[in-house]
């Protein structure tokens, strides 16, 4: 098994399992008069997930090297464990308002421990390193540059401004 698919695999399988976690939040959230706000966009975000995924995967299997590693593999191979551990930081500290749908639950402020103490969106920062570096350590260029600007796209013009008003509204009728 090469070092692609063992990576490939482990990545799909935290996708999963943050699915499963996001589902289970969704339902302890809702019971508790949460709503959600920005369904309507929640597929395309799943679709870009998607695409990233076969794109790295069509990227790295049809070249004339396929799974080579880039010489300098390490570099964004540590940023993204680095990515991966603020990650887990978020999801810890938000416990059972981590999603990864907008939940808003009236009346109940943002949290402000763990990474949340340093930046707004320290989540979306993880998404940003990971949908870079991970296409890099294997030298999928394409899917780097593509996703990172498609991402960013996504995040600056419609997530991150819709959930700053809707938290906004959620906490100052």
């Amino acid at each position: 098994m090469t070092f692609f698919a063992i990576i490939l695999g482990m990545v799909l399988v935290q996708r999963f399992y943050e699915l499963y976690l996001a589902s289970r939040n969704a339902k302890y959230i809702r019971a508790r008069g949460g709503y959600e706000i920005g369904a309507e966009h929640y597929k395309y975000i799943v679709g870009l997930h998607l695409f990233f995924f076969l794109s790295l995967l069509l990227e790295v299997s049809t070249r004339s090297s396929p799974f080579r590693l880039a010489s300098w593999w390490m570099y964004p191979f540590c940023f993204f464990l680095l990515a991966q551990l603020l990650r887990y930081w978020c999801i810890r500290s938000l416990g059972k308002h981590w999603n990864t749908r907008i939940l808003i639950v009236p009346g109940v402020q943002p949290v402000v421990r763990g990474p949340y103490r340093f930046l707004r969106h320290p989540n979306y920062l993880v998404v940003a390193i990971e949908l870079c570096c991970l296409p890099l350590i294997f030298s999928a260029y394409v899917t780097a540059i593509l996703f990172s600007v498609l991402n960013a796209w996504v995040l600056l013009r419609i997530r991150i401004p819709l959930e700053e008003r809707s938290l906004y509204e959620a906490n100052h009728p």
